[in-house]
Parts: structure tokens; sequence; C-alpha cells
């Protein structure tokens, strides 16, 4: 019989092999406890099992997606015996659509194993927790997201058009008639979009497809072959029926079909409006991104003339605030279109004191002339692989006060590491839950550095 002690798993004795465990093969699985991206976790015949849709204390049926080396992926497929936990998922397509994980668990215990997540990257890889564990940020747990892409394939062998989400742990594509974590004036839209594509006479040209909520709805089709006139016709003719804005990519940008059309999203709490552009980002959840600059802005606590940093600025979500209250704000993208277009909101909404830089951040900030003079405070956004190389510079900017807002707690633990090594300490962190129904952590954190 195998063995096992603690997370250890023991390999069999005499130089034998493992048997292989091939893709498809359904297998009966005891759920012990739950990984950080919300997958079950099971120990079977030496191997590690984590299986979508599982809880710890279940016995699932579940199929196997994936083995390699000591580990399976597997996806559930047959609940035997049921947590206490689980509720029934309301969306019919959960179990398959790669877009939600999490459906399966209350909103509690989905901002549970958040911030479990976090606390164990910080306490693993940093060694430290917070003085102050923030509460989460949330909104609303359906209902939330204002733009989605959706992925188009035609089928010539059964001559059908698919449309709908990339099915988990699979190229796929999940049909869908609706999508419950869509915004209101996007879930309304849906219906007739899938109408009009089934509609047409090449649909085949049809790349892929988004969809945009904000002071105006949108809709861009990726095209990979010229419109046949009649084709675009019906697209215009759905998009003057939904009174939404229609924008077409073939090889270049997105283009709008009418150049007064415009897209922007509103920063209620300081009376700002933000444009911007399909293929630029921001944030898909309104509501958790007004609180999270709310909450920024509070830690950070600019003094009126302040000079701070804002890095990974984009279109200006936190830059526009931080000069409203005051600050003298330095902001950095190392996208010039999106630099150009911050420019341009701090202009519309009448604000001198943010100033925009288009810079490589992964290159030294010191010997930038805009770095000259240093900075009270500094915050930073960075993608997924987060920021080492700029953190590694941070006490020489001679910022007090760090903000560092992550979509990846790997990383910014990582990071915080290295802060704390400069001198900074920990005050506060906490969970952004932008992603409600998803295993997808973000999270915010203050350090200041002693005077």
């Amino acid at each position: 019989m195998a063995k096992r002690s603690g997370g250890l798993r023991f390999q069999p004795s005499g130089g034998e092999k493992e048997p292989q465990v091939p893709t498809g093969k359904k297998q009966r699985l005891s759920i012990e406890r739950l990984a950080n991206d919300g997958r079950g976790i099971a120990f079977l015949a030496n191997r590690t099992w984590f299986v979508e849709g599982a809880l710890p204390g279940e016995e699932v049926e579940a199929r196997v997606l994936n083995a390699r080396s000591q580990i399976v992926e597997a996806r559930t497929e047959r609940v035997l015996t049921a947590s206490a936990r689980r509720r029934a998922e309301p969306c019919p397509h959960a179990r398959v659509c790669g877009g939600c994980n999490l459906q399966h668990l209350s909103a509690a215990d989905q901002l549970e194993l958040k911030q479990r997540s976090l606390a164990e990257q910080l306490s693993r890889v940093a060694s430290i927790e917070p003085q102050q564990w923030a509460a989460p940020l949330s909104g609303p747990e359906f209902g939330y997201r204002r733009r989605a892409r959706l992925a188009v394939r035609w089928d010539h062998k059964a001559r059908r058009l698919d449309v709908g989400f990339r099915a988990s742990a699979s190229q796929d594509i999940v049909a869908i008639g609706e999508c419950q974590v869509l915004v209101q004036p996007l879930q309304t839209l849906l219906p007739a979009l899938l109408a009009v594509l089934h509609a047409l006479d090449k649909p085949q040209v049809i790349g892929h497809l988004e969809m945009f909520s904000g002071t105006a709805e949108a809709v861009l089709v990726r095209h990979t072959a010229a419109l046949g006139s009649d084709d675009l016709g019906r697209l215009v003719d759905f998009a003057n029926e939904q009174n939404v804005q229609l924008w077409l990519q073939g090889e270049g940008p997105a283009q709008p079909l009418d150049p007064a059309y415009g897209l922007g999203y509103r920063l209620s709490a300081w009376g700002l409006e933000l444009a911007w552009r399909p293929g630029d980002f921001v944030q898909v959840n309104a509501p958790v991104n007004e609180a999270m600059v709310t909450q920024a802005l509070e830690w950070l606590a600019p003094e009126a003339g302040e000079r701070v940093l804002d890095l990974f600025c984009g279109l200006g979500n936190f830059s526009l605030p931080l000069a409203r209250k005051g600050a003298e704000v330095v902001a950095i993208e190392g996208v010039g279109e999106m630099v150009e277009r911050a420019r341009t909101n701090a202009e519309q909404n009448g604000l001198q004191r943010a100033h925009f830089y288009q810079a490589d951040l992964s290159k030294p900030l010191i010997e930038a002339q805009w770095a000259k003079g240093g900075f009270a405070a500094v915050l930073l956004d960075p993608p997924r692989d987060g920021a080492l190389e700029i953190v590694r510079q941070m006490a020489t900017l001679g910022a007090r006060r760090v903000v560092y807002v992550s979509c990846n707690p790997a990383t910014l633990a990582r990071d915080a590491a290295e802060l704390v090594g400069q001198g900074y300490q920990l005050k506060q962190a906490g969970v952004l839950d932008m992603f409600p129904q998803t295993a997808h952590v973000e999270a915010m954190a203050l350090f200041e550095r002693p005077a």
C-alpha cells in the first residue's frame, strides 16, 4: 500500500515506475482540502490530484484532464457525497465553462479562500503578515462584468457557428445563451448579438467578439477577412436597433463605424470620466474598481502639493483622483497610446497636476528626468509578473509610503520581501474581489518606512 506522511509522497521501492493515468479516465476520489486556486485536493496512488468543482469532505467521481509525474488534474463529473458548503450553481454552464470555477461556493466562502491565499503567499514567500488586515473590498457577486470577450469558431464539417466562452482546461467553446456575471446591459444585448451572428452569410470570417459597457454599450467584431456588404449591413442594423456602438477590427487597430463614437467610464466619487478604446486595459468590475481607488487614496493619504509617483498608470485610473485631491502626480506607463489617452483624460477633466510619461519600467527609474526630486509616496499597479526591478529601486526614490495593487499574490509576496529588506513595514493588506465566482485574487498592500 502506498504511504504518505504530511505533504510528502513516497516513490515505490525497487525503481518501479508508476503506471500512467490516461486522460479521460474516471476515478472516485476523497477530497481532503482546497488548493488556493479553488480546486479540491485528493491523494491517491502516490499522486496528488487537483480536482475542479470539488470541495473538502466530498466523494466525487472525476475525469482526468491531464497527468504528469505525480500530479493529476481532473474535473468533477459527479458528486457522490456533497459537502454542506456546496450550493447549486446559479448558471447552467458553470461546470463546463472556463469563465467561472467557484459558483458551487457561497460568496462568503469564496472570499475566505481568497484571503487565505493572500495570507499564505505572504507568509510562505516573504515570512511576513500585515500589522492589520483590511476588510475585503467586494461588490455584486453577479452582474458585475462590464466587458467580456466571446470566442467564435466556424465548424466546417457541421456547418455550425459556435459562440461562447472557452471550456475549462480546453480550447472547446461552450455555446451560451446567457451569462449571469455580465452587467445587465450586456446580458440584455447578448441574445440579439447571437442572433445576428447566426444570420451572417459568412460567419467563418469572424475571429472573436468583445462587448463593452460604460458610458455607452459597444460591440467589437474582429474579422479575419473582409466582411461582405450584406453581412456588414446586418451588423449595422443590429447596432442601430440595439443602440450600441459597432467597432470593427481587421489587420490593424479597432476602428469605430462612426468616428464620433467614444467609450468611457466614470469614477463617480471624484466627478471624473475616463475615455478609452478597445484594447486598452480597463478594470472589468466598476463598483470594486471605485472602492479600490478610494482605499488606495485613503492609504496613501497625500497632502496637497505632495509629489506622488503612479507606476503602470494606464488611462489614469489612480492618477486623476490623486490629482483631484491636490497631489502633484507623476504618472508612468509603458504603452504610448495609453499615455496619450491619459493626458487627454487629464485635460478633459480639467486637471493640471497630473503629468504623464512613457517609460520602460524594467529600466532604472532614478535616471529619468521626471524622477528628480524624489516622491513622498508611490502607487504601483503592475501586471501579473509583478514589479521586482522597480521595488529594488524604491528606497532611492525617497518614498515613505507605498501602495502596491496586485493581481497576483505570489509576485506581491516576492516583491513585499524586497521592500521589507529595504526597511519598509507592511502596515495593511487585503483582498479585492474583482472577479467573483472565480479563484482569481487581487490584493492591495500598504508599506511604510519609518522616518
